[in-house]
């Protein structure tokens, strides 16, 4: 679980919440011909950008924002290591028993087992790696695109609160249902797109690079194993991948020197 994510949210909504509540009418604020309005309309006018599969799609991606546990760049190199090492040692078919916790490096290992040429063990992880960015990019341009169109609902219904509230200007009664869809909508909207659609969006794009990033991370670890190169060689190499802080003296010089 993210819990910045899910703070962020429980935190954006509960200061709504809270503040609509201090005020002592609540349910002035419900107003169901804007929620339809926002909602719904947001939801129809999005899905027309998109096929259907990639729409319904975008919530499971959604779920990366609040769930993904993205892989740690340390542990992964530290496994990669162990891996060169064991190569070393055994040859290429001693990595077949070897316990690698990452399905990503682990698909790798059983393709050089299964003895695949190195261009072709790189083809195969690589184009993984394009498409789960593809997928993820289509996922956040779609909450993208609802926290554009949310806000855009909102002005539609509001400019049609007005024209009913212009067209009964000599009935007060109806002045005030007609002033509350004008106003709510575009609040509705607002919310939708700067509380949730937004956010989410944002959030997926930094998974995205994360997950890019670490899959760049085992298919580089992965070729140096292919190739041979020495364990420590192979820590320095991928220490690039780390903040400078967290990055050892002794794998970076290793990497100087081979």
């Amino acid at each position: 679980m993210d819990l910045a994510t899910l703070i962020g949210l429980v935190g954006a909504v509960g200061i709504i919440v809270v503040t609509i509540a201090l005020g002592g009418a609540a349910m002035v604020f419900i107003n169901v011909p804007s929620l339809l309005i926002v909602l719904v309309g947001t939801i129809l006018v999005v899905m027309m950008k998109f096929s259907l599969k990639q729409f319904l799609g975008a919530g499971v991606i959604a779920v990366k924002a609040f769930i993904h546990k993205a892989s740690d760049p340390v542990e992964l190199i530290d496994k990669a290591v162990e891996l060169a090492q064991t190569s070393r040692q055994g040859g290429l078919l001693s990595l077949e028993n070897a316990e690698v916790p990452d399905p990503f490096m682990k698909t790798g290992i059983n393709l050089i087992v299964d003895g695949h040429e190195p261009d072709m063990v790189r083809a195969v992880l690589a184009k993984d790696l394009t498409l789960t960015v593809e997928r993820h990019t289509t996922g956040r341009n779609i909450f993208k695109a609802i926290g554009d169109v949310g806000p855009a609902m909102g002005m539609i219904g509001t400019l049609i609160g007005l024209v009913q509230m212009l067209s009964v200007m000599d009935d007060p009664k109806q002045i005030g249902p007609a002033m509350a869809v004008a106003l709510l909508t575009t609040l509705y909207g607002a919310i939708l797109a700067n509380v949730l659609a937004i956010p989410v969006a944002d959030k997926l794009g930094l998974r995205s690079e994360e997950e890019r990033r670490s899959k760049s991370l085992v298919i580089d670890a992965l070729m140096a194993i292919l190739e041979g190169q020495n364990p420590k060689v192979i820590e320095g190499m991928l220490q690039n991948y780390l903040p400078r802080s967290k990055r050892t003296l002794e794998a970076e010089a290793a990497a100087a020197a081979g």
